[in-house]
């Protein structure tokens, strides 16, 4: 059965907010067939990685990058997982306080090494995620199940 790989950095109410839409949308019960494994990124490991086969990403845009955390994860399973994770898909969402353009590209310059391939574009907030951006969430999740399960 297919693996989606949740990582992510939830330090603020807004991010957990976030975090629980996109996880609900991945665990969508109109698709099935599809395990979700949840880690924070402080703990999730190259292990995780390479046992997946999709993977949604969320993380605090901080100083104008990722979060510390995600930077960790991704220093962590860069190079074990370079050659065997190419090509597989994944999503990200991420929150700030006024700008999210610094991590977005920071995250996109990451995947585009280990050559994953995003499938829907970033879902992006700042200030407090409104009921479009907790769906935007929630479709993005769906929609990463949606493509593991074929």
């Amino acid at each position: 059965m297919p693996t989606l790989l949740i990582v992510h950095h939830t330090p603020s109410p807004n991010l957990q907010a976030m975090f629980e839409a996109a996880a609900a949308g991945a665990r969508a019960e109109e698709v099935e067939g599809v395990d979700v494994v949840v880690r924070p990124a402080l703990t999730a490991s190259e292990v995780d990685v390479l046992a997946a086969d999709g993977y949604l990403l969320g993380t605090p845009a901080n100083l104008g990058y990722i979060s510390g955390a995600l930077k960790h994860f991704f220093d962590g399973i860069y190079y074990p997982c370079l050659e065997a994770t190419k090509r597989r898909p994944y999503g990200l969402y991420v929150h700030g306080g006024s700008d999210t353009g610094g991590a977005v590209r920071a995250a996109h310059s990451i995947t585009t090494g280990l050559a994953w391939r995003e499938i829907s574009p970033p879902v992006t907030v700042t200030g407090t995620p409104g009921k479009a951006d907790l769906q935007a969430c929630w479709e993005l999740g769906a929609v990463l199940r949606a493509e593991l399960a074929g």
